[in-house]
């Protein structure tokens, strides 16, 4: 949001480059738009692939490692329970990590983390890859400080797409950007069955290591810097390291041409405000939030996590790389709930936006204070569906686990997968979309908690679960963690009623978070 004496700097500098260029004064009615990203839309994509993609390292090396753990037990002479640790550990710091890495980047810009975090992974990951099978210690610490490394690329690029995209294109660019962190947990077991059974536990890591090194290639080489603080809408300079890529492929065309003018998320003395993530939680609509995604991720998480030891079981006939391929249904949901929710999303808040406008026009009594956007009532717009999709997701859950129980036609678990995959990833692209359009100035921070909830959830389900099933079988277990989901509903209802009451107030009080 800029403030008035920047724009009209920002326009008066246009003026004078265009004036010198020209030798013709622009007349007095000449109007200079000021974009809120020098991006063009095409531009905007790319930037989102290549993030997307960062985005895939963070759970990745966490579920391609799920095949290797019997061969693992056995080269470390190593009970199962104790390689669970070793996912026990990655779950810890995952969630925990991108509370120090997302604030570091909502104040120092997000190239320069992704360089630091993809540094770490690839030498976290080719120290896996060359561990000597007599340090059981040295695997607990190279995976603890993989998952501190890769973690953090899910809020960083979040905080990406908060920099370049207006709330009416957030939701295709999320949508987008999901499908890395959300088809990691599909396709990395389908990965890693096949590396580990075909040349070895350790191609797993080489694996890691050559595919992450060509990521932080790619950003080095290309990914410009977009925190508005430091680069504005993209139109300040970038010739120097780190903030610059080595190669322009993006906005390189449209510098001279636009605005340069700096986000007012910058103070006067040229710093940026103090952003700690640990304060969002005590906002009730975030808190919220945060319960409803943290849930739901963890649950769908669980079914993810024990696929492989619940269809070794029921389906002995399956080879371990077939089971790794069972893994793609979920991916196939997915792909297809990231694209349909992405531009509903979009299409959903323009329809809402130009009725809610409409009803402005007519109101003689209206006055704007905030531009069309502040008419909007973000929160209905973004989980008006939400409760169709809870309950799609709840009635899965349940499915899945009576199908393993009843050890049905592999048919029934596959269809009811991709259900799961569909409801999940849109739920969760409808909850991130919401929170980096409320808290917009704090974009990494607040994806940092969602992965700090959801992560801290899923960790403790999944260290429950085998003791759940073996107790009392599938059937209930999960008819369980369906009952629990659907304790979900009321949530929602109250974060679209209450929500803009208790984010207009925060806003009143904090200053500091600031929605669009």
């Amino acid at each position: 949001m800029l403030k008035q004496n920047d724009t009209a700097t920002g326009i008066a500098k246009a003026e004078n480059q265009h004036s010198d260029a020209t030798s013709t004064p622009p007349s007095a009615s000449t109007v200079i738009p000021i974009p809120y990203s020098i991006y063009t839309r095409s531009e905007k994509w790319i930037l989102v692939g290549m993030v997307a993609v960062a985005g895939l390292f963070s759970p990745l090396p966490a579920n391609i490692y799920f095949p290797a753990i019997p061969a693992l037990a056995t080269v470390f002479h190593r009970s199962v329970e104790d390689i669970n640790l070793t996912v026990t550990i990655y779950l810890a710091f995952q969630g925990a990590s991108p509370m120090l890495w997302g604030p570091l980047s909502d104040r120092y810009g997000r190239r320069s983390l992704f360089l630091v975090c993809l540094l770490i992974l690839v030498g976290s990951s080719l120290g896996l890859a060359l561990c000597p099978t007599s340090a059981f210690w040295l695997l607990l610490l190279l995976r603890a400080l993989q998952a501190g490394g890769c973690a953090s690329t899910i809020s960083l690029g979040a905080g990406v797409i908060g920099d370049i995209a207006t709330v009416e294109e957030r939701g295709g660019f999320f949508g987008m950007f999901n499908l890395g962190p959300m088809l990691a947990p599909c396709i990395g077991p389908a990965i890693g069955g096949v590396l580990s059974e075909h040349l070895g536990w350790r191609s797993i890591f080489w694996f890691l290591t050559i595919f992450s090194a060509a990521c932080l290639a790619m950003i080095l080489f290309f990914l410009p810097e977009t925190m508005r603080s430091l680069v504005g809408n993209g139109s300040m300079d970038q010739a120097r390291f780190p903030l610059g890529p080595l190669a322009h492929v993006v906005g390189q065309r449209n510098q001279d041409s636009k605005i340069r003018v700096v986000d007012s998320t910058s103070t006067k003395n040229g710093k940026r405000p103090s952003t700690n993530p640990f304060r969002l939680l005590i906002y009730p609509d975030i808190a919220l939030t945060l319960t409803y995604t943290g849930i739901v991720y963890a649950v769908n998480y669980t079914i993810t996590s024990t696929i492989s030891s619940s269809f070794t079981v029921t389906y002995p006939y399956l080879s371990q790389t077939m089971i790794g391929i069972c893994y793609l249904s979920t991916g196939v949901g997915m792909v297809l709930g990231s694209t349909i929710t992405g531009k509903f999303l979009d299409w959903d808040y323009a329809r809402i936006k130009l009725k809610q406008c409409s009803i402005a026009s007519s109101d003689s009594e209206q006055v704007s204070t905030g531009g069309d956007d502040a008419q909007v009532p973000l929160e209905y717009a973004r989980l008006r569906t939400s409760p169709f999709l809870l309950l799609g997701f709840v009635a899965s859950v349940v499915g899945w686990g009576w199908c393993i129980q009843t050890k049905i036609s592999i048919a029934g678990p596959l269809i009811l997968q991709a259900t799961l995959g569909y409801t999940s990833i849109a739920i969760l692209n409808s909850t991130m979309t919401l929170m980096i359009d409320i808290i917009k100035d704090q974009s990494s921070g607040v994806i940092a908690c969602t992965n700090l909830v959801r992560c801290s959830f899923a960790a403790l389900l999944v260290s429950l679960i085998d003791k759940a099933t073996q107790s009392i079988g599938y059937g209930w277990t999960y008819t369980l963690l369906g009952g629990l989901s659907s304790l979900l509903l009321p949530c929602i209802y109250i974060e679209i009623r209450k929500g803009p009451k208790w984010r207009l107030s925060r806003d009143k009080v904090d200053p500091t978070v600031m929605e669009e």
